[in-house]
């Protein structure tokens, strides 16, 4: 006859249970011993037991054990586990690879701005980050150009409660944008951003399905010259509806432009 043997572990020392959940692709967690946050891409069986790879929003891979308790989902500790063949639903995600809040309102709109250059700039903004900006109410306008920043954040009177993100174009040191964002020195104001001529470019080749983005003489318009190296029709309007169109999250982006949007929506977000 089998013999009983109780569990006497004092209650304090035992660990209490977490769930299990599928490692479903797109599902984005953080490892619990190094803090690394991405979206799962595969689950495979290796001699030393099961990994998942996750990539993070630069894009870059890592791999780890699924290990009981390893993970962190939206905060709480879980253990990722193979997904069955079925597969159970996963969380929907935002454009910019947020977990989406079923039924969410759009928060009432902060004091605190992100102005970007010009529509193309607002529209892209929109297109991966639009959820997650409505739910934190931050608007975004556009400018038309930053030769006059420094007379906008006057007119704007940023302040603690009212913080202001501006996304330049082309900020490379030595361009016009880097001295007129130099001239910029509010505390309540982060100036920042990505080096390419034009927005068009933060969108990844592959995604518009190019094999990169043609180089444009000087003294040419670059949208115009973009259209003509490409055999597009010189329709600049036309030609960013069908880049636009090629972007479904924050993936089809470049890391140059990602990171910068996610500080300015940190910064405008910050408790005063």
């Amino acid at each position: 006859m089998r013999s009983y043997h109780p569990d006497l572990t004092p209650p304090w020392k035992k660990s209490a249970p977490v769930p299990e959940v599928p490692a479903e692709t797109d599902l984005v967690v953080e490892e619990a011993a190094t803090g690394f946050c991405g979206a799962v891409i595969r689950c495979e069986r290796t001699a030393q037991g099961p990994t998942v790879t996750l990539e993070d929003r630069f894009g870059k891979h890592r791999v780890f054990p699924m290990e009981p308790r390893g993970f962190l989902l939206e905060g709480r500790v879980v253990t990722l586990v193979r997904p069955s063949a079925a597969g159970p639903s996963r969380p929907a995600l935002t454009a910019s690879g947020s977990v989406a809040v079923p039924g969410a309102r759009a928060r009432v709109a902060r004091a605190g701005r992100i102005y970007v250059e010009g529509r193309h700039d607002a529209e892209l903004v929109e297109r991966v980050w639009g959820d997650d900006l409505r739910i934190e109410g931050v608007v975004v306008e556009y400018l038309e150009g930053v030769d006059d920043l420094p007379a906008i954040v006057r007119e704007f009177s940023p302040g603690p409660d009212a913080r202001l993100g501006v996304l330049v174009d082309h900020l490379v040191p030595g361009s016009k944008e880097s001295r007129i964002a130099a001239a910029v020195t509010d505390a309540d104001v982060l100036v920042v951003g990505h080096p390419y001529i034009d927005v068009w470019e933060a969108v990844k080749p592959s995604s518009v399905g190019i094999g990169a983005w043609p180089v444009v003489p000087r003294g040419q318009d670059w949208k115009t010259g973009v259209c003509r190296s490409l055999g597009w029709p010189e329709n600049t309007g036309a030609a960013w509806q069908r880049i636009l169109s090629t972007v479904r999250s924050y993936k089809d982006l470049e890391p140059a432009l990602l990171g910068r949007v996610e500080e300015l929506i940190d910064f405008v977000t910050q408790p005063a």
